[in-house]
């Protein structure tokens, strides 16, 4: 993992003592380090006292890689401030990304309700016209009935006559 550091002291052996200033967490997401480290060394140090370095930690927090930080700070200047962003327009930036993430999220949520909804209606349709069949049947059968009630009269009546 990234850090930004300064040289804090050199001492006569060739070490340095370095004080963390920021970490990555992200590409292009850091975090300021309040936590004081005062353990950290540098061997085989050329860089003089107030040097920033970007150095790369290992999980003991032993020096992995070091590199002079001045290109990658003159490169944010140029990315971010000779563009005249501030620290203003990128707090209203993510803010605004946030209100998209809420209304976005907002949307989803009303969605998911609609699909419930219609899901819920659909599936009274289908019961209604499961209802309608089995009504059409019962009415099919009645009539049926009816018919063969009317015939067997229509029958009976037709005898009753020739007797």
């Amino acid at each position: 993992m990234w850090h930004l550091a300064q040289v804090k002291r050199c001492d006569p052996g060739g070490k340095a003592q370095l004080q963390l200033l920021a970490q990555q967490r992200a590409e292009y997401a850091w975090t300021v380090v309040t936590e004081e480290i005062t353990d950290l060394y540098l061997e085989d140090n050329h860089h003089p006292e107030g040097t920033l370095l970007l150095v790369e930690l290992n999980a003991t927090r032993q020096v992995q890689k070091v590199q002079d930080a001045t290109s990658w700070i003159l490169e944010i200047i140029e990315q971010y401030l000779v563009a005249g962003i501030t620290p203003t327009d990128l707090q209203e930036e993510v803010q605004r990304a946030e209100q998209w993430r809420q209304s976005l999220t907002l949307k989803s949520q009303e969605l998911q309700r609609r699909t419930l909804e219609m899901e819920a209606r659909r599936e009274q349709i289908q019961e209604l016209e499961e209802n309608l069949k089995a009504e059409k049947e019962q009415l099919e059968q009645l009539a049926a009935q009816y018919r063969a009630n009317l015939n067997g009269e229509e029958d009976t009546l037709g005898s009753a006559k020739s007797d």
